[in-house]
């Protein structure tokens, strides 16, 4: 009889289960549960008439890497190969970062020359982090923040300007809490193998497994530092359900979860709001907290580790300025927390993907990112949080920071509540704690999805796939 997998979770990383579910040879039967009323999670991008494009998440991915050449294979796998933004090496969007330190903008050193001299918002040349680095001993501690680990190795001023930025760019969240292990773990591995940073980075690990592509290689020749697609990143998730309607894979939205729980017969009992689904596995990509709630009392000791893995909410507002310009050109610019801490960063969305401007002229596209790990201290409760509020604070930085002082020709405000999960000290632990807790209980129960084994775009789609892998490894 054919096995039923029921995937819990409408996200990339869900639909990527179902993808590589439906393309196996003897696929089972597939069933998507999505508890909201649309699929794809936080891919989600806005076009208007005039053609603009407005991401309200993710907005270009990395094609570096093991994660990265996957998710460039699946993409040209779906047939999109036509419809990739590249930002090549040449870039400015590659070359120019910038970081808001004591009311000015300053480019981050890049190249040789940027590391032999003084750059502010450093105090000194970044050449003598880089030293200390290469003499610093390895650490003793199974885990530690991230904070911690690179003042320890690098010096304390490139950890509170540079590292404390970078993590409240890429998880929203406070260095000083989150975990390296977990964050960066090829930072920790590289120090646990060859006890420096510079040298593990430098020397590699071993070979990835072969996910070669035509728009990996074409990635590689010239050096992206990004991609995105003409349609805006939605178009992934959409790709996807389409291939899964052609596979006669049954998905569905509004299926909100009430409770999961196992029957006589050794199957999932599903119950949702309106009726029940039965299935001899369950693939959750929901987040971590979010499943905790839906699991039967005796597996208390899985849904303790799944509450303790919490997640940060974000202000996302776009803005776009008709006619106006940038004093400068480049990615975007990170604020670190001691500056000003509920403003996380801006994104000169226009920069790297002038196509997506629209047919109204010359325009600067904008996102200013706010809250995280300090919503609560700068806006109050994301769930009451008046959206005049963000767009008032958006506007604002973008006069302070930028100099654009016109009022904006369009703008957008979203609240994307706990969107990113906080890997804090000890995540490894919780992290294998629930897979063999998973493995001596024999529960046909995978976790997928940002909540375990990164947050990326890219981290998701392999980690929905490696789950996939080993579950039909076990079916044969």
């Amino acid at each position: 009889m054919q096995r039923t997998v029921a995937v819990v979770g409408g996200g990339i990383s869900g639909l990527t289960a179902c993808y590589h579910l439906a393309r196996s040879p003897n696929a089972p039967k597939i069933i998507l549960l999505e508890g909201s009323g649309r699929l794809g999670g936080w891919l989600h991008s806005t076009r208007t008439e005039d053609g603009a494009i407005f991401e309200h998440g993710p907005r270009g991915i990395r094609p570096a890497g093991t994660v990265g050449k996957n998710t460039l294979l699946m993409v040209s796998e779906l047939g999109l190969d036509a419809d990739v933004l590249p930002v090549p090496g040449d870039h400015p969007a590659s070359k120019n970062r910038y970081l808001y330190v004591s009311r000015a903008l300053h480019r981050l050193p890049s190249g040789i020359g940027g590391v032999l001299r003084t750059v502010p918002p450093f105090t000194r040349p970044l050449l003598w982090s880089g030293l200390r680095e290469l003499a610093a001993p390895r650490g003793t501690q199974p885990d530690e923040t991230i904070h911690s680990f690179v003042s320890r190795r690098f010096g304390k001023e490139l950890a509170d300007i540079a590292i404390d930025s970078l993590c409240r760019g890429v998880f929203a969240g406070d260095c000083r809490a989150l975990s390296v292990r977990s964050c960066f773990p090829a930072l920790f591995e590289a120090e646990q193998r060859r006890r420096s940073v510079i040298l593990g980075m430098a020397l590699g690990g071993g070979k990835g497994p072969a996910l070669d592509s035509a728009l990996s290689r074409r990635a590689c020749d010239e050096r992206w530092s990004q991609w995105s697609l003409r349609g805006g990143m939605e178009t992934l998730p959409e790709a996807l359900q389409d291939f899964l309607r052609q596979r006669g894979v049954e998905m569905h939205c509004h299926a909100r979860l009430r409770r999961l729980e196992r029957t006589a017969a050794e199957c999932w009992q599903i119950t949702l709001e309106d009726g029940s689904v039965r299935a001899d596995h369950v693939i959750s990509a929901i987040p971590a907290r979010a499943l905790a709630v839906l699991l039967p009392g005796w597996a208390e000791p899985l849904a303790q580790e799944l509450r303790s893995i919490e997640a940060v909410s974000v202000g996302v507002v776009n803005l776009q300025y008709n006619g106006a310009t940038l004093p400068i050109t480049g990615f975007g610019h990170l604020v670190p927390s001691f500056e000003d801490s509920s403003l996380l960063g801006i994104v000169y969305d226009s920069v790297a993907f002038p196509e997506q401007n629209g047919s109204c002229g010359p325009s600067v596209r904008l996102t200013v990112m706010l809250g995280g790990a300090w919503f609560k201290q700068g806006f109050g409760d994301p769930e009451t949080v008046p959206q005049a509020v963000l767009l008032s604070r958006a506007k604002e930085a973008v006069r302070a920071h930028l100099g654009i002082v016109a009022e904006p020709s369009r703008t957008i405000v979203k609240v994307l509540k706990a969107c990113i999960p906080q890997y804090t000290l000890g995540h490894w632990q919780r992290t294998e704690t629930m897979s063999r807790y998973l493995e001596q209980e024999g529960l046909p129960l995978s976790l997928i999805g940002a909540s375990y084994q990164g947050v990326s775009v890219n981290d998701c789609i392999y980690s929905a796939k490696m789950a996939v892998t080993r579950l039909l490894d076990q079916a044969c």
